[in-house]
């Protein structure tokens, strides 16, 4: 049998690159340097069209990371019509905060001067991610002080137009306490290197809520309601406080849903963030 159809092109093919390296970084006691690399899904097809660019934070409590974890998800993003970039940063074994915000930024910065290469809209740039990459995810789009900002391509902007973190810490001031007889070191203590009550004003410098004020890029938390890792209060608290500053913020809480859990890998649940993206950046 034999059979023949005619297509029409109507919808570009999404091309996927890994292990890019967009910075190179101090490593082992600042005697080596190591590459930081990004996976790409891009948009080809006949025409000149630029895509607004996602870039996704893996989580791990700062301690461990995937880049490549989550990709079968983000390429729902990237053919929904963006470009989708999961970036590394340094765990909190390698190097303390400020680093994994500076390897966030730099990241952006990389994509933002290889815009034609990957068909990047280099003026609409969302940032999301789950857990620890919701913290840096909600830095990214806040902390925009030019000291965050280290390494290459330094004339490009690291800023961001909208953010969606996932559980996010927001403030390691009104994190609860580990309970009794916890003996391993709390994850945002060895992000930091210190106590935070030692030196409260440095370690605030980790908090996203203390870099809210007016005119920020909208945001959407996601957050469940029964998380026992990032207790729902650290969203609210976000939500919060980008609200009394009069920003565009919503708060989606995922009923009965724990830290990670399946129910925020079903198909609502990205469709909600591909739903938000467009909305702020098409």
């Amino acid at each position: 049998m034999e059979k023949t159809i005619e297509i029409k092109p109507e919808r570009a093919q999404y091309i996927t690159v890994t292990d890019v390296t967009f910075a190179q970084v101090d490593d082992w006691y600042g005697h080596c340097r190591k590459d930081l690399k990004m996976d790409i899904i891009y948009p080809e097809d006949f025409s000149k069209k630029r895509y607004p660019c996602i870039v996704w934070i893996c989580g791990g409590g700062w301690l461990t990371m995937n880049k490549s974890a989550h990709l079968a998800y983000l390429s729902k993003i990237a053919m929904a019509g963006f470009v989708v970039a999961s970036v590394q940063y340094r765990t909190s074994n390698e190097a303390f905060f400020p680093a994994q915000l500076e390897d966030v930024k730099a990241a952006i910065r990389y994509l933002r001067a290889h815009a034609d290469r990957f068909r990047i809209n280099p003026k609409k740039f969302g940032v999301s991610g789950e857990s620890a990459g919701g913290h840096l995810a909600s830095l990214a789009a806040l902390a925009t002080a030019k000291k965050f900002d280290v390494g290459e391509y330094l004339k490009e902007s690291s800023s961001v137009q909208a953010a969606c973190p996932w559980y996010p810490p927001a403030d390691f001031g009104t994190f609860p306490k580990p309970p009794e007889g916890y003996d391993l070191t709390p994850p945002h203590i060895l992000l930091m290197g210190f106590n935070p009550e030692r030196d409260p004003k440095k370690a605030a410098e980790a908090n996203p809520v203390n870099y809210i004020k007016k005119k920020v890029p909208p945001f959407l938390i996601i957050h469940g309601s029964n998380d026992h890792t990032v207790p729902h209060d650290q969203g609210k608290q976000l939500h919060d406080a980008l609200e009394a500053k009069g920003n565009d913020v919503t708060l989606l809480t995922i009923k009965d849903a724990d830290h990670a859990d399946l129910r925020f890998f079903q198909e609502q649940v990205w469709n909600e963030m591909i739903n938000f993206f467009t909305s702020v950046l098409k």
